[in-house]
């Protein structure tokens, strides 16, 4: 750190949870769709204690895999020898207020970020619109937001704590061993235990929401032009329907009015903003899938029932409070990031093909955008992106849509976030990764026996399973 102010010490968001235990641990994924039964699961009280745990299982031949909220739709963080949770490592290490960098801990959720950064004038970059996941599992699997003007998570990153198969940390960032820290800032857990992280930040902010209806049809015709055009755009498509809602979020300071009409937005209510999250968006939506799952034929008319009914509204609130949504009705998800370019046209044949398959999809489409990051295994590494989501309600299958909804996005140039169910293989990756070859040499270097990993990552880093 440089010698401008900075703040030490460690703020904790969240009570940790502690414990151990030998014996097989069960071990589900939020969605239900993982299972996992590892034989030890741990949640050590401190860097010393997780060393132990680590160069333990090292010597004992296990492997060993860091899971936060077991958000992740793939198996990335299950194991079936050695799990570890980071709760107790986490809240705030150090501040650097001059440079607005922060320092976590690995474990620290990001439901817990804003409060932590609020005596500091401080909020994160950017969000997606969950937030349960570990700050470590989110920078991992390159999360990101929505915005052509902001990264990923992941492209934020500025420094990193990271423990090895020896239980000893190396301190990373673009001056201290920068290749390393180049490739480590996306790593999937598989390159070791990431303990702390540091992040760029900036001053806090509030967000102007506009929701909006639009037709579909209309809204892609301009697509690429609504999303350069707002500092947060996003859209959802409820299949069946000839209509989309749109979300525009305008960045402005705290206490600072917006232009035009933008100036009439009003802060929110919080039990409002309760009321439409909780009650309308879950409620409605529950009631929605489980009819449509018990009876599917009644999917498209649920949807225009659905949609008919959303009102277009604008609202103001600080950021974290915007991005964020309550996500209670459980599914399963496939994301792809195409070049931006590319995205109007997937969706549009996604459509098509919902229709002439005569699929019943009772979960939205969701559309999202990033800029460019150079982050080696960063789902917008190098190009500008447009993501695109598929969720199906966990009470229904969703293979066959997965696997044509994937074969359309792979064939306009998709890569898979890494932490939503795709069907990748190393062949793949390689292609759409420039520096995939030097990502899978570093593991080799830093973890030649492979215990930071599972059956999942060895298949996608070309590894025969262990």
């Amino acid at each position: 750190m440089s010698a401008a102010k900075i703040v030490r010490g460690r703020q904790t968001g969240r009570a940790p949870t502690r414990g151990s235990g030998r014996g097989r641990q069960p071990f589900r994924n939020w969605s239900g769709h993982v299972h996992a039964h590892p034989h030890t699961y741990s949640s050590p009280a401190s860097a010393d204690e997780l060393s132990g745990i680590v160069a333990s299982a090292a010597a004992e031949g296990e492997r060993l895999r860091v899971v936060g909220a077991g958000h992740s739709f793939t198996p990335v963080a299950a194991g079936n020898d050695v799990m570890v949770n980071l709760d107790a490592l986490s809240g705030i290490v150090a501040v650097d207020e001059s440079r607005r960098r922060v320092r976590f801990g690995a474990g620290t959720r990001l439901r817990d970020i804003p409060a932590l950064l609020e005596p500091f004038g401080l909020a994160l970059e950017n969000q997606g619109d969950v937030n349960p996941q570990s700050l470590a599992g989110a920078i991992s699997t390159s999360t990101h937001g929505t915005g052509l003007g902001f990264t990923g998570f992941a492209g934020t990153v500025t420094g990193l704590s990271l423990m090895g198969p020896d239980g000893r940390v190396r301190e990373l960032s673009a001056d201290a061993e920068p290749e390393t820290f180049d490739l480590a800032r996306v790593s999937l857990g598989v390159l070791g235990v990431i303990t702390e992280i540091e992040l760029r930040c900036v001053p806090a902010f509030d967000l102007i929401a506009e929701e909006k209806v639009a037709g579909f049809d209309e809204l892609l015709d301009g697509l690429e032009e609504r999303m350069r055009g707002a500092d947060h755009f996003e859209f959802y498509w409820f299949p069946h329907t000839e209509t989309v809602l749109t979300k525009t979020n305008t960045r402005v300071a705290p206490g600072m009015a917006g232009t035009g009409n933008l100036a009439e937005a009003g802060v929110r209510n919080r039990w409002a903003t309760l009321l439409d999250k909780e009650i309308v968006e879950n409620g409605a939506l529950r009631l929605a899938v489980e009819l449509g799952a018990k009876v599917p034929g009644m999917v498209p008319s649920i949807n225009r029932i659905a949609q008919s009914v959303v009102a277009d509204r604008m609202y103001r609130a600080p950021g974290y409070d915007v991005f964020v949504t309550p996500r209670r009705v459980r599914f399963n998800e496939m994301e792809y990031a195409l070049p931006f370019a590319a995205g109007t046209e997937a969706i549009r044949e996604i459509r098509e093909t919902i229709e002439s398959k005569g699929w019943q999809i009772s979960f939205p489409l969701e559309v999202r955008c990033a800029a460019a990051d150079d982050v080696p295994l960063s789902t917008a590494t190098g190009r500008e992106s447009m993501y695109i989501a598929v969720h199906r309600f966990i009470k229904e299958d969703f293979a066959e849509y997965f696997r044509v909804v994937e074969q359309i996005l792979c064939r306009h140039g998709g890569r898979p976030h890494w932490g939503k169910i795709h069907t990748r293989t190393t062949a793949d990756l390689r292609g759409l990764y420039p520096r995939f070859d030097d990502f899978c040499e570093l593991r080799a270097r830093l973890d030649p026996q492979t215990m930071f990993g599972n059956r999942f990552t060895d298949s996608l880093f070309g590894l025969d399973a262990r």
